[in-house]
């Protein structure tokens, strides 16, 4: 079998029904969202299960629920996929934000109902920390060398706080920030022939703009019990696999006002070994970057487990 990594997706990947199939087929997982509905105080299912016709509520962009439902949802999977990776070299595991919690879960650093408990307090840390006039966008189409230029550029015209939060691929990144800054790069971005799209969020994310949520929820994470991973976990503040458990806990304590560098984090599962890329959580949107993050790679092959159907033809 070809040495693989597990991905773990965060906020965005959310859908309706997701987790459902599991939670229907195994009481474990059913449990898992018992579980989390109890410690966030959230009725989860009602929100992301529906028929299948159904509109999504408005409320599945909630970060306070979203955090603790999308968490279930890839553990619940990692869970029905256990059997499937224990046949294989796990090369490492990485999770794209919110998604390093499940994966941190996965390596065995965490225990499932401490991850739990970390991402309802995460989540509505990170509800506190949404403030008018701050904000984030996706910047497609362009180069990261542009990209910094903009972003340096659009900080010193509009005298706003600005940076690069995501480097997800070659041309794909999330900018974050106050909104004068924002929206001199959107403008900037134009110029350049690239696209700048608004993200539905209320808050500077990724960023020392919500500093002092950081702050509070590295007192949670201090309280956790940190264990050596049964495989190494690629941290998003580094885009390198690690596998001591205080390197580990340090970088999950920097990630809220960090970068994602999940390029990184591609290129250094790969040259770890890694030709197996698969998503364990919904909508796809990690495999996808796969293929981005490791162009002209023929020996890469990316994968999706985002229901337990996919999980049983991994």
């Amino acid at each position: 079998m070809l040495p693989t990594a597990f991905l773990f997706p965060g906020q965005g990947s959310q859908e309706l029904n997701m987790g459902r199939d599991v939670a229907e087929a195994q009481q474990s997982a059913l449990d898992m969202w018992l579980l989390a509905e109890k410690l966030s105080g959230i009725s989860l299912r009602e929100i992301y299960w529906a028929a299948p016709d159904a509109a999504p509520a408005p409320e599945m962009s909630d970060t306070k629920a979203l955090q603790p439902a999308l968490t279930v949802v890839n553990l619940t999977l990692w869970h029905a996929a256990k059997d499937k990776a224990a046949a294989v070299p796990v090369i490492g595991v990485a999770g794209h934000s919110l998604g390093e919690y499940a994966a941190l879960a996965a390596a065995g650093v965490l225990g499932v109902e401490d991850v739990i408990k970390a991402v309802c307090v995460r989540g509505t840390l990170m509800a506190g920390a949404a403030r008018e006039g701050h904000g984030m966008a996706a910047v497609v189409k362009l180069p990261l060398a542009t990209v910094e230029q903009i972003v340096d550029k659009a900080a010193k015209q509009s005298g706003a706080f600005l940076r690069i939060a995501n480097h997800n691929s070659p041309a794909q990144f999330v900018i974050s920030g106050e909104k004068p800054a924002l929206e001199a790069a959107a403008a900037l971005v134009k110029e350049a022939k690239g696209r700048a799209v608004p993200l539905a969020v209320s808050g500077a994310f990724h960023s020392p703009l919500i500093s002092e949520a950081a702050n509070e929820f590295a007192k949670v994470l201090e309280g956790l019990d940190w264990r050596k991973p049964a495989f190494p976990v690629a941290m998003n503040v580094c885009g390198q696999p690690m596998t001591d458990p205080g390197v580990l806990k340090s970088f999950a304590t920097a990630q809220m006002t960090s970068s994602v560098l999940w390029t990184t984090t591609m290129q250094s599962l790969y040259e770890a070994g890694a030709r197996r890329f698969v998503e364990v959580g919904p909508k796809g949107v990690l495999a996808k970057l796969v293929g981005q993050n490791l162009e002209g790679k023929d020996d890469v092959i990316a994968q999706g487990a985002g229901s337990l159907e996919a999980v049983q033809a991994l």
